[in-house]
C-alpha cells in the first residue's frame, strides 16, 4: 500500500482549555500529486485545520504525521521547505517590489542574514510569470489591488518550492479571468507532482480542479471522496444547510 505524503489522524482542536470544539476527529491523507478540496461553508474550522497542518497550531488530540514522521519532528525551516500557504489575507505594512516580497518565499533555503542570490532571483520571476504578473513591475505592492495580492501570494508560494501547497480560499478575490488561471497554475503543479489542499466555500471551484473532496461541517467530515462520489446534492444540501440542486452545464458541474 502506498505511504501517504501527509497523513491526519482523528485530530480534534479547540482553542482554550474550556472552548467549544473547533475540529473533532478528523482523518484523511493527502498523496503525491493529489489535489484536495476542503469544501463548507465559513466557520467550520478550514483556516484552523491548515494552521495544525503547518504546526502553527498543535492539536489536542490526534497526529499529524509528515512522510511517516510526526510533524512535530520536523523543524520550522524543515517545515517550511516541505509546505507552504497561500492564505486567504496578509497584512503587508512595507512598499515590498513584487519581487522582493515573493522573494521571502526563499528563505527556508537561506541562512540567517543571506540575502537571495541569482538562482534565487530566478525561481522567483518564474513563479511570477507563471501566475500572469511582470518581474520588473516597481510598484510598491501596498498600491495593488486585491486580486493582485492573491495572485502575489500564490507566486510567493510557488517561489518556496514545496512538496505540498496549502491553500486557504485562494479564490476570494479573484475574478472570473484569474480563477480559470488559478484552476490551471492548481492542475500545472498537481502534474509536475506537488501536493495540494485548498480550503474553499465555492463547490464550482473545487469540482474543477480536486481529485478528492473532504466536506466540512460543524467541524467535523460529513462525507470525504472523488468528485463524482461527494458532489452530490443530498450531502451539498447537509453541508451547507440549505437546498442545493447540483446541474450539468457543458460538462461541467453546476451548483444553485
Amino acid at each position: 500500500m502506498k505511504k501517504p505524503l501527509m497523513a491526519l489522524q482523528e485530530l480534534s482542536f479547540r482553542y482554550g482549555t474550556h472552548g467549544a470544539p473547533v475540529l473533532r476527529n478528523l482523518s484523511f491523507d493527502l498523496e503525491q500529486g493529489q489535489v484536495t478540496a476542503v469544501l463548507g461553508p465559513n466557520g467550520v474550522g478550514k483556516t484552523t485545520l491548515l494552521y495544525l497542518m503547518l504546526g502553527w497550531l498543535h492539536p489536542d488530540q490526534g497526529k499529524l504525521m509528515l512522510d511517516g514522521r510526526p510533524l512535530g519532528e520536523y523543524s520550522q525551516r524543515e517545515r517550511g521547505q516541505w509546505m507552504s500557504l497561500v492564505p486567504q489575507r496578509e497584512h503587508i505594512p512595507f512598499e515590498y517590489s513584487m519581487l522582493e516580497y515573493v522573494l521571502l518565499g526563499r528563505v527556508p533555503y537561506l541562512r540567517p542574514l543571506e540575502s537571495p542570490g541569482e538562482k534565487d532571483i530566478l525561481i522567483a520571476s518564474h513563479a511570477l510569470v507563471s501566475v500572469g504578473l511582470d518581474p520588473g513591475d516597481r510598484r510598491p505592492i501596498t498600491r495593488f489591488s486585491g486580486g493582485e495580492r492573491q495572485l502575489l501570494m500564490i507566486a510567493r508560494a510557488l517561489a518556496q518550492q514545496p512538496r505540498i501547497i496549502l491553500l486557504d480560499e485562494p479564490t476570494s478575490h479573484l475574478d472570473l479571468r484569474n480563477k480559470r488561471m488559478l484552476v490551471d497554475i492548481v492542475r500545472d503543479q498537481a502534474a509536475e507532482g506537488v501536493t495540494l489542499l485548498f480550503t474553499t466555500h465555492e463547490p464550482e471551484v473545487a469540482s474543477a480542479c480536486a481529485n478528492r473532496v473532504v466536506l466540512m461541517r460543524d467541524g467535523s467530515i460529513l462525507s470525504s471522496g472523488t468528485v463524482d462520489e461527494v458532489m452530490q446534492e443530498n450531502l451539498l444540501s447537509a453541508t451547507y444547510g440549505s437546498d442545493i440542486t447540483v446541474s450539468e452545464v457543458r460538462g461541467k458541474r453546476v451548483t444553485l
